[in-house]
């Protein structure tokens, strides 16, 4: 269940600031098109942080309805309580997996993040993905923290963002005995992290190039590196397009462009600026996704 291309989706919203339904629910119908193996609602692409908690429950049931491919739904919080509620829902409405980023601003010593993981872990019947992005939350989840994790029973693998492939493999070494699977948490970085063992990607690019990414990806499974390559090297100016300002701006002005449901960024994000706009619609045209 845990392999492949999984997009990070974006969470649009009417003109109103509502959750645009209708839109979310035609966004899920073209990633699904496109051959994702999952779909990832209500993480940070999502805008999860400006989600209220409502919005947050509306965005996950909506996704399990509609969606005919596995969902992982983000859960995370850096209060334990509001991530142990969230999960408790996302488990209720029928998701198939949750995912949950380490706490962010807390910065909690390796203690406290066993504690906090093993907590949600033992109070639902659900497979868990641990989050790690130390740009977003400040602190890199140790891997000896991670290895402890892997050892719980529904603790089934990580989205790893840390940007460090070497920390990739450490990883896959610690808990080579284990049911667990490393997911790039990085468009970029894919690539190699299915190199060297990892199991797909939650991608932000997916939204968009839901057919590269899934072929980039299950090509690498299948061991076809020339033409995983070929479709890395295809999307890597995109996907540097996509993350020329703070994910998720200039994604969901691509998913505008291309005529996809998208609607405003929530502050405290702005619209993307007009010059990146401008490469963003570049890229976009290059790779045959806008006239």
């Amino acid at each position: 269940m845990f392999e492949g291309a999984m997009p990070a989706l974006i969470t649009p919203f009417t003109k109103d600031d509502r959750i645009d339904r209708e839109g979310l629910q035609r966004n899920i119908a073209f990633v699904e098109e496109g051959g994702v193996s999952g779909i990832v609602p209500c993480g940070t692409t999502g805008e999860s942080a400006t989600l209220s908690a409502a919005e947050h429950e509306e965005v996950i049931d909506i996704a399990v309805e509609c969606s005919k491919v596995p969902v992982i739904a983000g859960t995370g919080s850096n209060n334990t309580g509001e991530a142990l509620q969230f999960t408790k829902h996302a488990a209720d409405a029928g998701v198939d997996g949750v995912l949950l980023i380490s706490p962010y601003y807390n910065k909690p010593n390796p203690a406290g993040l066993i504690a906090h993981f093993k907590k949600i872990a033992e109070a639902v019947d659900i497979p868990m993905i641990l989050y790690n992005v130390p740009s977003r939350t400040g602190q890199d989840m140790p891997v000896e923290v991670i290895a402890e994790l892997a050892r719980v029973g529904n603790i089934v693998g990580i989205k790893e963002a840390s940007g460090n492939v070497g920390k990739v493999t450490q990883i896959l070494e610690q808990t080579v005995d284990e049911d667990f699977v490393v997911l790039s948490g990085e468009d970029g970085l894919t690539l190699p992290i299915l190199s060297v063992g990892g199991s797909g990607v939650i991608s932000v690019a997916a939204n968009i190039v839901p057919d590269k990414m899934s072929g980039m990806v299950n090509a690498a499974l299948k061991g076809d590196y020339e033409t995983a390559r070929k479709l890395h090297f295809e999307m890597a100016p995109l996907i540097r397009a996509l993350f020329l300002e703070t994910n998720p701006i200039p994604v969901k002005k691509a998913a505008e462009l291309v005529g996809l449901a998208s609607g405003h960024v929530r502050l405290p994000l702005a619209p993307l600026s007009d010059a990146n706009t401008e490469k963003l619609a570049n890229e976009l045209r290059k790779i045959g996704v806008l006239a």
